[in-house]
């Protein structure tokens, strides 16, 4: 009885205090929520915990969840973290992520830590509409827009490929090998990379792809073959645990030394300082960039903070440096939190599939019913958190600014930034007016490998005779002058000499230092050419040949191909043709001086000169007097006589004399020039060649030759010139007979070829005429591969070796002074003078002709205003014209004229015809001044119909009215 009773009592007390319990439980929950903590969101974490970046996310993300918590303490969601080891495993990583989906119903993954994983557990949140939120898989692989349920916190790996393309064009190389791991995190930069180099023109001849698994030997074997090459720029893209193993290898193969250039990616160089201080140590001089984040008290802060925590969890670790893994996987924590205290409700189960064969743990993934809320919502979030500010593009965090760091003694030294806007710059503080720039000088000075601040110039000749440099040359039948290969059957050894062989090795004699090469000859089994000059450049593109040399033409498309080097020799493309002399003298070669208008101008000014001064001599001079025959043959002789400078007939009107002086100074310049240009014509020698223009061989249907091979044959074809018109030749023997014979006896009216190769008519100097350049073309020029470092350093020496001595006695030792003769046949012109070289002198003595003769009809007019201005209305104006004529053909004897036409004292001077008797009174005695001299006169005229009378009264020095009188009977009453 009473242990019924004791068990009854026991039974009871334990119903009372399970009730008790749940009360309590009911209670506590009421209290958290009414406190904001109550909806918890499960997220799960996949790190590899044996990592640096996994311990360090780690330490990071539990800060992140009590810093936001503390200062958030109304939020009514909490994030419940549960972590998972990948163990550096793709395996466990994504058998980690279904047991967060499947078992603990995660609704968002942060994680994992490789893309190489992250690309198998996005999969799985694509099928659980489950958030992926990774920081640290920068592989750009990796897309939201391929995989919308992921989203990348960290900077894509593409980001930075613009900032390492800018470092290599500010130092001007050229080319760059790439070297990166043989994963997804390798693979994936690489095509962004090398499309950035090629923007700025920087080639990438070869890619090195390291295994995760290669050993010490594999890789120096590999490095051993860059060493090889010619290129010492290297991009390196590697993890962190294989660059621990692969530095120390490049220092045994003493490759961190003077000369080399290494620069490694963000991905490496923000975790520098989890590397041993023995590697860094072998890294003396490496460039890196890495995404900048700029320092701020809550930073610092943070960081302190970190570092006690982390030394206490991981006493082991003795160096240690936060990176921005880190501050991204804070950051996401803090996004995560706001997203999911938009969404609000998140305790939600996942929501079975209906799916009947449930045959794997992937098929019995439910859905989450918060996880597209949660994706959008955190696709919105922006803040400003430790790493800068916070802003989701298309799924992930957009580059800002990178940061370019100098690897020294025992870490980094930063020399400067770069952004998308600015390029290089060395401080984040930018002119906002500054324009993009991608110079050196924008940078610190920097420490290279082997301890040097000189410059490397990324790139070096190898001189090992094994790795000599193949040089093709043409094989030609004529013009050994220029390029002969000879070869000894007794020693089968191949001698190359000629003038292009000679410009190259002078040139290579110029160079800083050693050039190591063979010279290879492009020719068939049968000893010819293996085929045009273009297949020959063409092998440089297939890298059979590392360079050409000989008579190859700079053209635009020979370039898409390969680069040349400045052109040693000017080109273009000529048309060689015989000549006629014309040394014949004809009969009329003296006009050939001045051209047909000079000729007809001049003899018509002469004549208008000569009219112009008898006009103004004609009443005062007795040399331009009398009959009209008389007064024409003076005209003429005057005028022409002036040629000479003979004229005898002497002027006395000032108003002539300044016509003169004009008029003999343009025939003094007439005269100098006609016997310059005559002594010119009738010295020097003149050829003239049979054709001149193409036109002219296309009209006629002539044949024309070329050189064999060249790409002469392409330029006649593209001038509409039929096949069965065009000629092949090899020796300028050939070409002498071609030319010879003629169209009509087979051979050629012409043939062209570049302009060099005229000396051929050093032997045929009084056959030929070179007209031209008919085309001009980019010269004759050495061939490199694209993007050979070559081709600038070969550039600079051809320009000190045609701007010296060394060019002049190379074409004296191959042609002598045969040039001398080539250039007097070259120039065919014409020195005819023509109408508008004088134009201006003639314009000058016309206007001032005009002028004068203008002023002298204007004065002779108003001196004789009486006639215009008579009152008889039966005078019409063709008798008062008349009446002026006969006035102007009078003679003006006054003796102030000239000595020569004075006359004595009191001599009386009758210029009228009849004098009819008049009373003195009806004499006009008014005054009149001559601009011709100082005299004055008096004159007197009747209407007509009346009787006419004109008396001159010439006052002299002893004058007498009475006389007058006295001898002008007639006139006195």
């Amino acid at each position: 009885m009473n242990g019924q009773t004791h068990l009854h009592s026991t039974f009871i007390f334990f119903i009372i205090g399970f009730c008790t319990l749940r009360c309590c439980r009911e209670l506590e929950a009421a209290q958290n929520t009414s406190h904001g903590v109550a909806a918890t969101l499960n997220v799960g974490v996949i790190l590899d915990l044996d990592t640096w970046v996994g311990k360090m996310s780690e330490s990071c993300i539990s800060m992140a969840v009590d810093d936001f918590y503390a200062s958030h303490d109304n939020y009514t969601t909490r994030l419940a973290l549960h972590t998972r080891n990948s163990q550096k495993d793709v395996v466990v990583a994504a058998a980690a992520a279904v047991d967060l989906l499947k078992n603990v119903q995660a609704h968002a993954i942060i994680g994992p830590q490789k893309s190489a994983a992250a690309e198998f557990v996005v999969d799985l949140g694509e099928k659980a509409h489950v958030p992926i939120i990774s920081f640290s898989a920068t592989s750009p692989s990796l897309s939201s827009t391929q995989t919308p349920y992921f989203v990348r916190t960290a900077q894509n790996d593409a980001s930075h490929v613009k900032a390492i393309a800018a470092i290599i064009q500010a130092f001007g190389w050229r080319r760059a090998v790439l070297i990166y791991e043989d994963t997804d995190y390798g693979h994936g930069v690489i095509p962004y990379l090398t499309d950035a180099l090629e923007e700025v023109n920087t080639q990438v001849p070869f890619r090195s792809i390291i295994p995760l698994s290669a050993s010490d030997a594999q890789m120096l074997e590999e490095l051993y073959k860059l060493k090889t090459m010619q290129t010492r720029v290297f991009v390196v893209h590697i993890s962190s645990n294989l660059a621990s193993r692969f530095f120390p290898m490049v220092s045994k193969a003493e490759m961190m030394r003077e000369g080399y250039v290494w620069i490694i990616t963000d991905g490496l160089t923000d975790l520098l300082d989890s590397l041993d201080s023995s590697v860094i140590d072998l890294m003396q001089g490496v460039l890196g960039v890495k995404p900048y984040v700029e320092r701020t008290k809550e930073l610092d802060d943070f960081t302190a903070r970190w570092r006690k925590k982390f030394r206490r969890e991981n006493p082991e670790i003795e160096t240690f440096e936060l990176s921005n893994f880190g501050l991204w996987a804070y950051d996401t924590v803090w996004a995560l939190a706001m997203a999911a205290e938009q969404v609000g409700t998140v305790s939600s189960p996942f929501q079975e599939l209906n799916n009947d064969k449930k045959t794997t743990d992937l098929a019995t993934l439910g859905v989450s019913q918060v996880g597209s809320k949660l994706l959008d919502a955190i696709l919105k979030i922006q803040f400003k958190g430790l790493s800068g500010e916070f802003q989701l593009v298309d799924g992930q965090s957009q580059s800002s600014a990178f940061q370019i760091v100098n690897v020294i003694g025992k870490g980094e030294r930063s020399i400067g930034f770069w952004t998308p806007t600015y390029g290089i710059s060395r401080t984040m503080n930018v002119d906002p007016l500054r324009t993009y720039s991608a110079s050196m000088v924008d940078m610190r000075a920097i420490i290279w490998p082997g301890e040097l601040a000189s410059i490397p110039k990324g790139w070096v000749v190898p001189t090992s005779t094994a790795t000599k440099m193949r040089i093709g040359v043409p094989v030609k039948d004529g013009f050994h002058e220029y390029v002969k290969v000879e070869r000894d059957s007794q020693t089968n050894t191949t001698s190359v000499t000629g003038f292009f062989i000679d410009v190259f090795k002078a040139v290579v004699e110029s160079l800083p230092y050693a050039l190591s090469y063979d010279f290879i000859p492009f020719e068939g089994a049968d000893g010819h050419m293996a085929g045009t000059y273009d297949d020959l450049i063409y092998q440089v593109y297939l890298q059979k040949y590392d360079a050409v040399i000989g008579d190859v033409t700079i053209t635009a498309n020979r370039s898409l191909y390969v680069d040349f080097t400045l052109p040693y020799v000017d080109s273009g493309v000529s048309m060689v043709a015989p000549f006629t002399n014309d040394r014949k003298m004809n009969a009329w070669i003296f006009l050939k001086p001045l051209s047909m208008g000079l000729w007809v101008t001049s003899g018509a000014s002469f004549i208008f000169i000569g009219l112009v001064v008898w006009v103004l001599e004609h009443r005062i001079n007795e040399d331009f007097r009398g009959p009209p025959s008389k007064q024409i043959s003076t005209i003429l002789w005057f005028s022409f006589s002036t040629l000479v400078f003979a004229h005898s007939c002497k002027v006395v009107s000032n108003l002539s004399r300044g016509v003169m002086i004009i008029w003999l100074f343009v025939v003094l310049i007439l005269t100098s020039s006609y016997t310059a240009s005559l002594t010119s014509m009738l010295t020097v020698q003149r050829l003239k060649p049979t054709v001149t223009t193409v036109g002219e061989l296309l009209k006629n249907g002539d044949n024309v030759g070329y050189q064999k091979n060249s790409f002469v044959y392409g330029l006649l074809k593209s001038w509409n010139f039929d096949d069965s018109r065009i000629r092949g030749y090899n020796t300028s023997e050939e070409y002498d007979e071609a030319l010879s014979n003629g169209t009509s006896n087979g051979g050629v009216s012409a043939i062209f070829r570049e302009v060099p190769y005229v000396n051929i008519l050093a032997k045929y100097c009084n056959k030929y005429a070179l007209v031209g350049p008919i085309n001009k073309t980019g010269g004759f020029g050495f061939v490199f591969p694209k993007g050979s470092p070559l081709v600038s350093d070969i550039s600079r020496a051809i320009l000190n070796v045609t701007e010296g001595e060394k060019m002049v006695g190379i074409e004296k030792a191959w042609f002598g002074g045969d040039a001398a003769c080539l250039h007097q046949v070259t120039t065919i012109t014409s020195n005819s003078l023509s109408l508008h070289t004088f134009g201006g002198l003639f314009i000058i003595t016309g206007v001032a002709s005009v002028a004068v003769f203008i002023i002298f009809i204007a004065h002779f007019l108003y001196q004789n205003r009486d006639v215009l201005a008579a009152a008889n209305p039966q005078m019409s104006i063709w008798k008062r014209l008349a009446k002026l004529a006969e006035r102007f053909d009078q003679e003006d004897r006054s003796p102030s004229v000239s000595q020569d036409t004075e006359t004595s004292h009191g001599q009386e001077t009758n210029y009228g015809g009849d004098q009819s008797p008049a009373s003195i009174h009806d004499i006009d005695v008014s005054p009149r001044e001559s601009i011709f001299s100082n005299h004055t006169y008096e004159s007197s005229i009747e209407e007509e119909g009346g009787p006419s009378t004109e008396e001159l009264v010439i006052k002299t020095s002893e004058p007498s009215f009475k006389e007058f009188l006295n001898r002008n009977e007639d006139v006195a009453t």
